[in-house]
């Protein structure tokens, strides 16, 4: 029997197994990408910006008659609507209706919530809470304040905070539209609460701008509400006309995202 040279064996040995860990290496990167891709072709964010169509309102003077000595120095406005230099409307509600939404496990709510009696007004203005996540009524002033929270669904609270205090609170079920947050120690104070069972939720920032992450793609019903203004009925999206019913209106979310752009608000539509 005829043996093979040593130094013939080596070497196919050698590139056998370069050609098994080539191979090995494609299908490794080939099952990772089949794997991501379709992870980011299931979400999509969607983000637009508020705008107010027309000449800025000025902010009405709140009347100060209570606790002057504290909160008469914070030159209080009427907060019902925040329009900026810019035209820019702030604390404008969207939130995805659809029931049984699919919910991304990265988007889910982290932490607590937070009301701020600040300054004797609430901070924020308009806060979002999720179903089971708590929210936390703080109170950073140095006079007493209490937060009476009107919800429908869930049973009203109402927590007396004194100076450097806090109360936490939690919700079981969604609330269709926005609670209303008094202070009945300051009846000028007024701040609005949303409880919603998802994490699809979104209020406007002072530069008008806002954005709900990880929604999943394909079609979604957005609710679009306003403190002033309640269910927004008429809106121009990118230029274009929408009325929705009940300011309610469905849009479909690409892999990418979906950004509504600049949406206008016709000054008609607060009054």
């Amino acid at each position: 029997m005829s043996h093979m040279p040593a130094s013939r064996i080596a070497p196919d040995r050698r590139l056998r197994a370069r050609a098994l860990h080539h191979r090995g290496a494609s299908c490794a990167a080939l099952v990772a990408g089949m794997l991501t891709a379709p992870a980011f072709a299931e979400w999509g964010s969607i983000k637009g910006r508020f705008v107010f169509g027309g000449d800025a309102p000025a902010a009405g003077a709140l009347t100060v008659d209570k606790d002057v000595e504290v909160c008469g120095k914070h030159k209080l406005v009427a907060e019902e609507l925040v329009v900026g230099p810019d035209k820019a409307i702030a604390n404008v509600v969207v939130y995805v209706r659809d029931k049984d939404v699919k919910v991304n496990p990265e988007v889910a709510a982290a932490g607590k919530a937070e009301l701020d009696n600040k300054g004797c007004r609430f901070e924020p203005h308009v806060v979002f809470v999720q179903t089971g996540q708590e929210l936390v009524v703080k109170n950073s002033d140095t006079v007493g304040h209490n937060s009476n929270i009107a919800t429908v669904k869930n049973a009203p609270s109402n927590n007396l905070i004194p100076a450097g205090g806090e109360a936490t609170v939690k919700f079981a079920s969604e609330e269709a539209i926005p609670a209303q947050v008094t202070c009945n120690i300051h009846p000028w104070m007024k701040a609005w609460l949303l409880v919603r069972p998802n994490p699809y939720a979104a209020v406007s920032k002072p530069d008008g701008t806002f954005e709900i992450p990880g929604v999943p793609v394909g079609e979604v019903e957005l609710q679009f509400w306003h403190e002033k203004a309640g269910y927004l009925g008429e809106m121009k999206v990118g230029g274009k006309t929408e009325k929705p019913s009940r300011g309610r209106m469905k849009v479909k979310v690409p892999a990418g995202g979906l950004d509504l752009g600049e949406i206008t608000l016709a000054p008609g539509v607060f009054k």
